[in-house]
């Protein structure tokens, strides 16, 4: 049956054979597959993540903190490769019911703290070390504003427009169009937000540039779904000057290589658990 005549049925049932890119993954209920235990490093902050737009957010953020000195962001960055199910392991799935990466366990506290969700976790490190989020109300709501705004407009971006236009199995005329007006609509309301600012809540770096830049910056810089030509990025001057911006920061060029299993080898680091690994650890001086 073709997809212009597809009519739902009274029930849905589950058919593995047409998940499409991720069929071997993806699946209808919660809850771990395989027993695992999650390892642990030496640094009191351990990363369970893979280095896509979500799991970009937490090690850029990591990574800044370091970079301005707070040493008690070491961390130990642990690889989960959601394409064999890793995150159904029963380790993980203690860390994030939900199963998503990134997933963050906090042993400077005790019991341990888990933290689930991207912004979640941002949340949490910028409050822990007190950089990154105004203390002023009115800049701290303004970023958790914009924070906020990402994490309920990514999906459209990721799971909507990146899935239809890159990963369908098939090409749906309607789905990619409504999908793409909405990934346009985001990308204006960004522009003439960052036409008033320097940075995308204000003058001030924060946490929301870090939300946002794995997404919408890697898109309009045609890092991600190789769309930046279909949606006209160049149009969008602003979000393309900040974007450029962002990704010149040395601590976003570590933070966007931690995790990562596709690219450049040189830009792959499948885990991190010292400064010195980008020097010596990168995928292309492992297998060099």
């Amino acid at each position: 049956m073709s997809e212009n005549n597809y009519q739902p049925p009274k029930v849905w049932t589950w058919d593995k054979s047409g998940g499409g890119a991720f069929a071997n993954i993806n699946r209808p209920i919660s809850g771990a597959t395989h027993d695992k235990e999650l390892p642990v490093g030496k640094h009191p902050l351990q990363l369970y993540s893979l280095g896509t737009p979500n799991g970009q957010k937490v090690t850029i953020m990591l990574e800044e903190l370091l970079a301005k000195g707070v040493k008690e962001a070491e961390y130990d960055a642990w690889l989960i490769r959601i394409g064999e199910g890793d995150q159904f392991s029963s380790g993980f799935v203690d860390v994030n019911p939900n199963s998503k990466i990134p997933a963050l366990r906090d042993h400077s506290t005790t019991p341990p703290t888990r933290v689930f969700e991207s912004g979640a976790i941002l949340l949490y490190l910028a409050e822990k070390f007190g950089h990154f989020l105004p203390k002023d109300p009115a800049g701290r709501t303004e970023t958790l504003n914009w924070l906020f705004w990402l994490q309920g407009s990514a999906p459209f971006l990721g799971g909507g427009f990146g899935h239809f236009y890159n990963y369908a199995p098939v090409k749906i005329e309607y789905a990619i169009n409504r999908f793409t007006m909405e990934a346009k609509r985001q990308l204006d309301v960004l522009d003439k937000q960052l036409a008033k600012y320097k940075f995308v809540a204000g003058d001030e770096y924060t946490i929301a540039d870090m939300a946002i830049w794995p997404w919408y910056g890697n898109v309009v810089l045609g890092s991600v779904y190789n769309a930046a030509e279909f949606l006209e990025a160049s149009g969008y001057q602003n979000v393309v000057r900040w974007a450029k911006e962002v990704a010149g920061r040395p601590a976003v060029k570590r933070g966007r290589m931690v995790n990562r299993t596709f690219g450049e080898p040189g830009e792959q680091l499948h885990e991190r658990h010292d400064a010195s690994d980008f020097d010596t650890n990168t995928e292309d001086k492992r297998n060099g």
